[in-house]
């Protein structure tokens, strides 16, 4: 940024009521994380609910089961093995049927992947510019160690379920947690 830069050369927003700051309560933070975290996977409020109480009844640590749950997700798979360029583009992939798990067309962004399930793009497809440029593209991306990609062949194993360390999501998922616990 230049020297000319509003934002660059003041520590508080524009506007005439920028420079008093809004109180930072325990509600705004957690409803900060929550919202970071739901935009990162491009999910609605009333799916992230879902995704949630699933989280919740499984054993385990709530937040580690809800992120776990999230990075399982078809659409984000897609995305991790370097089929598309980002999460959104991963969707419109999975959602205009281009996408095989198992040998069978899947054609729900929402699909929960399992360990041993096999992520691939159709035959037909293999060929959309799209998909090569994210291929190309996503050789210099460091590999996922929770899926077996094989960007040559268009496809991805699930070998594991993710952990936390896996993920690397700057969000704390506790205060998610809290917020929902209320």
């Amino acid at each position: 940024m230049t020297d000319k830069c509003a934002i660059e050369r003041r520590s508080y927003p524009p506007g005439q009521h920028g420079q008093s700051r809004p109180r930072v309560t325990d509600y705004s933070m957690q409803l900060r994380e929550k919202q970071k975290l739901r935009r990162m996977y491009v999910v609605q409020e009333r799916q992230f609910r879902g995704i949630f109480r699933r989280a919740e009844r499984q054993e385990g640590v709530t937040g580690e089961n809800l992120l776990a749950l999230l990075e399982r997700r078809l659409d984000n798979v897609v995305y991790r093995i370097g089929l598309a360029f980002s999460r959104k583009q991963a969707r419109q992939l999975v959602n205009h049927g281009h996408i095989l798990v198992n040998g069978r067309k899947t054609d729900i962004p929402s699909y929960t992947t399992a360990v041993g399930d096999v992520v691939q793009v159709r035959p037909r497809s293999a060929e959309l510019v799209a998909i090569k440029a994210a291929v190309d593209a996503a050789d210099n991306l460091p590999g996922v160690t929770w899926i077996d990609c094989d960007r040559d062949a268009l496809k991805g194993t699930i070998r594991a379920l993710p952990t936390k360390e896996d993920i690397g999501a700057p969000v704390n998922e506790q205060i998610i947690v809290e917020l929902y616990s209320r």
